[in-house]
């Protein structure tokens, strides 16, 4: 792994040390997965601009998955939640310390891009059952 000295002007700093902290991860691991996230959005020109909150990141499969930006949190997941185990939005928004509009944007973008999202999610109980 490279080592790069980084200086972020101080609110930047804060406010990703706060956002870190909030996803109980150190704030090097907080600027990488942010770094990861904005290389392969640029790279693959996925993002849809409809939901900004919502980046994709190469997934451990190998292909991009969409997560909430600066969070590594699967939109998979909170459609999961919220969908198949109907979890009320509060609740998955305190269980993964997210805000309740994070929460709604990822169950937008689910419903938007549903068949892609379902397709990773069958392919995952499909491995699952596999190694069952």
């Amino acid at each position: 792994m490279a080592r790069y000295p980084l200086n972020l002007p101080d609110q930047l700093k804060q406010d990703a040390e706060l956002l870190a902290s909030q996803q109980g991860i150190s704030l090097n691991q907080f600027v990488m997965w942010s770094v990861a996230e904005k290389v392969s959005a640029l790279q693959q020109r996925l993002d849809d601009p409809a939901f900004p909150q919502i980046t994709y990141r190469s997934g451990a499969a190998g292909w991009p998955e969409p997560v909430l930006r600066g969070t590594g949190i699967r939109v998979q997941n909170i459609a999961i939640s919220s969908l198949m185990w109907h979890m009320p939005l509060i609740d998955i928004a305190e269980g993964y310390g997210l805000t309740q509009s994070q929460v709604q944007e990822a169950i937008k973008f689910y419903q938007a891009h549903r068949s892609e999202i379902d397709a990773h999610i069958a392919f995952e109980e499909s491995l699952e059952r596999k190694h069952a």
